[in-house]
């Protein structure tokens, strides 16, 4: 017969191990995220010599044990992004056309990271 406590201990053991599975898909589930998110971006982004699509990274912003943040940035090229994304005036008046390809490959990003999370906690 087990004892009362015994079942709590088991019932804690349990919990501690799904949440080890879940900080572990987690984790999982946010790189393979940003990774997407930057090839999306390189692929989409505007390409004159083909430096700003070749410019986007991960990079690892903060990690622990029960999270994990990375972010998708351009590394040398980042003072272009809010002008490709959102168009710009030119130098002799007129305006540039932009095109969005940072928002959709967010938007996207956010999509297949609950999507991940979903299928690795089912």
């Amino acid at each position: 017969m087990t004892s009362i406590d015994d079942m709590a201990d088991e019932i804690m053991k349990g919990l501690q191990e799904y949440l080890e599975l879940a900080d572990t898909a987690m984790k999982k589930a946010v790189r393979k995220t940003a990774t997407s998110v930057k090839k999306e971006i390189s692929e989409n982004a505007p390409k004159d010599t083909g430096t700003y699509a070749k410019s986007w990274v991960t990079k690892k912003v903060t990690e622990n044990s029960h999270s994990l943040e990375i972010t998708v940035h351009s590394k040398n090229r980042y003072q272009l992004a809010h002008l490709l994304e959102n168009g710009h005036a030119k130098r002799n008046g007129g305006r540039v056309a932009g095109k969005p390809h940072i928002a959709p490959a967010e938007e996207n990003g956010a999509d297949l990271l609950e999507s991940l999370i979903k299928k690795e906690l089912s």
